[in-house]
């Protein structure tokens, strides 16, 4: 079982910055990064692989979302740049703690690990 710990969360202005932990118990897979806001359905945010070479991103957060990982530390981070109202939720960092083969994706489904979110405010 692989335990799963978020935080960097807070309350930031539109346009500004902040950064997101996830450190896990254990080594683990596919990693990424979800969102969910009141009454909307749980997105992906982004994705990476178990090298950390190869990242996913949903539409909306192109370009100014940045996720990676330390594999050493059992890390997950995203940056988040250029932060909008639109993207106040609360954030879950969701790791594959079991191999699978085939490009990481985002089907919730396939995520058998989750944290227990951190909540991003981006006030207007």
């Amino acid at each position: 079982q692989v335990q799963l710990v978020e935080s960097g969360g807070g309350s930031v202005q539109a346009g500004g910055s902040l950064r997101l932990f996830c450190e896990a118990s254990r080594s683990t897979y596919c990693m990424a990064w979800f969102r969910q806001a009141p009454e909307k359905a749980r997105e992906v945010v982004a994705i990476i692989d178990p090298s950390g070479t190869d990242t996913q991103y949903g539409e909306s957060v192109t370009g100014r979302f940045a996720i990676s990982r330390d594999n050493a530390k059992k890390t997950l981070y995203l940056q988040m740049n250029s932060l909008k109202a639109e993207d106040t939720a609360m954030y879950y960092c969701a790791a594959e703690a079991t191999f699978r083969l085939g490009r990481c994706i985002s089907r919730l489904e396939s995520y058998d690990a989750w944290g227990q979110g951190t909540q991003v405010t981006v006030s207007s």
